[in-house]
């Protein structure tokens, strides 16, 4: 029974969390700029993760301001305010294929940041790559949280998948990444 319970609180606050973002929205819309921030607080990690997924690290936090501006100027053509984070994610998507399409997924060749030692550039490296080659699904949801550092439920309320489709998709994604990277648990 308790889990029963902490499903329905679950609930509660994913509700609250997108009547909030209704309410940003609806205030952006009249020219709030104070309401667009708090949307850009909220979903850029989300932004960034997609913008990962898609084209080189380098390029991720241009992806991610001009996915905003774009949000900003066109918040007007947006029908259903509740429906801002599907739609931020499809403009993300766009402006990163774009992005890759100019200069493609290759990471840039930079020195390692001074911290990592050769084997964890390496190792990250190799990480990244196969992340990739994963299907979207894993691939978004797996830098949320490897990357972004984001929650289950977070990801559930960034992305508007049920917490049991972001379970799944961790799993299954951990999964397939440790077979492509040879890690047997």
């Amino acid at each position: 029974m308790p889990r029963v319970v902490a499903e329905s609180s679950d609930d509660a606050a994913a509700a609250a969390e997108r009547a909030a973002v209704v309410r940003l929205v609806v205030a952006a819309r009249t020219g709030d700029q104070v309401a667009f921030s708090a949307l850009y607080r909220r979903f850029a990690a989300y932004v960034h993760a997609i913008a990962l997924t898609r084209c080189a690290a380098a390029h991720a936090p241009d992806v991610v301001q001009d996915t905003f501006v774009q949000a900003w100027r066109r918040l007007g053509d947006l029908r259903e305010p509740g429906a801002f984070p599907g739609w931020i994610a499809a403009i993300a998507r766009h402006r990163a294929a774009d992005v890759a399409r100019v200069a493609p997924l290759e990471p840039l060749d930079d020195a390692p940041a001074p911290a990592l030692s050769p084997d964890a550039a390496i190792d990250a490296a190799r990480a990244v790559a196969a992340i990739a080659r994963l299907p979207e699904a894993y691939r978004e949801t797996l830098v949320l949280r490897l990357v972004e550092g984001l929650t289950g439920p977070e990801i559930a309320t960034l992305t508007g998948l049920t917490r049991g489709s972001v379970r799944v998709n961790l799993h299954r994604g951990m999964r397939l990444l440790r077979d492509l990277l040879g890690i047997n648990p």
